[in-house]
């Protein structure tokens, strides 16, 4: 297979310790007093949950948390395979299973053909402003844009309305970027991966549309 080298234009990694207080994460910040919730620990919390409760009455708790735990382990997966990759890394399916080498194509179709100029990998974020901390998958150029790009695998497409919670997170992420880096980051993309589909479906968002939504919900 064909493996695109990136440019990396690295920002300092500064890493957070976590800990789980009360069954949920949260970061320690570098002063070694200070913890945050983790972003999505914050999400559930906030985000209107009422379609996910309607599907776990719907297909029963035993299948709902059968589902989670595959899309879980999927997604870590999926998520190790896209570092390696956008690391220059040369064995990036060792240990992987044929399902997830398969996952990631449609993202490595989007890393080739839009991204490069990668500015940060897992980096730790967090706000004090915001009250969250946490990692995002990708920090780089998108069609020569500065952007905050998630990854996501799917069982089916998509829509824009039901993505809130991916959106909201990517635009916290840019907008704790900015504040610890001051680089500005105008643009949000995320890169879903769909069963039996071998393009991407990208989602590709101006900023600066989100965070009125993000400061209604965290300050």
């Amino acid at each position: 297979m064909s493996h695109k080298t990136f440019n990396h234009a690295m920002v300092p990694f500064t890493e957070l310790l976590t800990e789980t207080i009360d069954g949920k994460r949260h970061y320690l910040l570098p002063d070694g007093v200070c913890k945050l919730k983790s972003v999505t620990t914050l999400l559930d919390e906030k985000l209107d949950k009422t379609a996910l409760y309607e599907w776990r009455r719907r297909v029963g708790d035993a299948e709902a948390n059968k589902v989670s735990t595959q899309s879980s382990r999927r997604g870590t997966a999926v998520h190790k395979i896209a570092e390696r990759y956008v690391l220059n890394e040369k064995d990036i399916y060792k240990d992987q299973m044929p399902s997830n080498v398969e996952t990631f194509q449609p993202i490595k179709l989007a890393l080739d053909e839009h991204v490069d100029n990668i500015m940060g990998i897992e980096l730790p974020l967090y706000s004090k402003a915001l009250g969250c901390a946490g990692r995002t998958d990708l920090i780089a150029e998108y069609d020569g844009v500065v952007s905050i790009i998630d990854y996501k695998t799917s069982r089916k497409e998509k829509k824009l309305e039901w993505i809130e919670s991916y959106i909201i997170q990517t635009t916290i992420y840019a907008m704790m970027f900015e504040r610890m880096y001051r680089i500005a980051v105008p643009q949000i993309a995320i890169i879903v991966s769909v069963d039996n589909e071998k393009t991407p479906q990208t989602f590709v968002l101006e900023r600066d549309l989100y965070v009125d939504r993000v400061l209604k919900l965290f300050t």
